[in-house]
């Protein structure tokens, strides 16, 4: 997801994609400690998701508090 993709969701859908992407990131620490990932990249793909996530939905609320 890009962040322009992102701020054209609204702020319930963008909790929604939140907690999936925070499930996923689970599931890949849980795969890491038991040795079963496939994929080490991803792990940092969804970290870097979630933060992007967070980001656009503190831009959200910052900007419908300014009004």
């Amino acid at each position: 997801m890009d962040a322009n993709e992102l701020r054209g969701k609204s702020p319930d859908e963008l909790r929604t994609a939140l907690v999936e992407l925070k499930k996923e990131a689970f599931n890949l620490r849980f795969q890491a400690a038991t040795s079963q990932l496939e994929n080490t990249a991803r792990v940092r793909v969804v970290r870097r998701s979630v933060a992007r996530v967070n980001t656009i939905l503190n831009e959200k609320a910052a900007q419908a508090a300014a009004e």
